[in-house]
């Protein structure tokens, strides 16, 4: 199994990329998708950049941060139009998505959050 984790944000995207053979993950590869521009042009940047990452990777398990409410209601609706543009380069692969909180996703890498 290959999972493709993506951390969305409207300016930079990070994403990373485990297998999971035997037990065991292995690193594959991680970055970000940095975008500019207003924000049509960045969702747009942000979409196929996560095209590009699943063609590049071929995930079988598509993963992504859900919205936290911040104290800037703005930036929520710009992140969570991210997770949508993110989220739909997934669905056009056919790949299943799964939502997880910052929280979970801490306690899984580092064992508290």
């Amino acid at each position: 199994m290959i999972i493709l984790g993506i951390d969305p944000g409207s300016r930079v995207t990070g994403y990373g990329v485990l297998r999971y053979q035997a037990n065991q993950l292995h690193y594959m590869g991680s970055g970000c998708i940095r975008v500019s521009g207003e924000l049509d042009n960045r969702l747009n940047q942000i979409f196929c950049g996560v095209s590009a990452i699943i063609e590049e990777f071929a995930p079988t398990q598509f993963a992504i941060e859900q919205v936290f409410m911040a104290k800037n209601p703005d930036s929520a609706l710009k992140l969570g139009q991210a997770r949508g543009a993110a989220i739909v380069a997934a669905t056009q692969k056919s790949l299943p998505v799964a939502e997880y909180s910052a929280r979970q996703i801490k306690q899984a890498v580092v064992g508290r959050g």
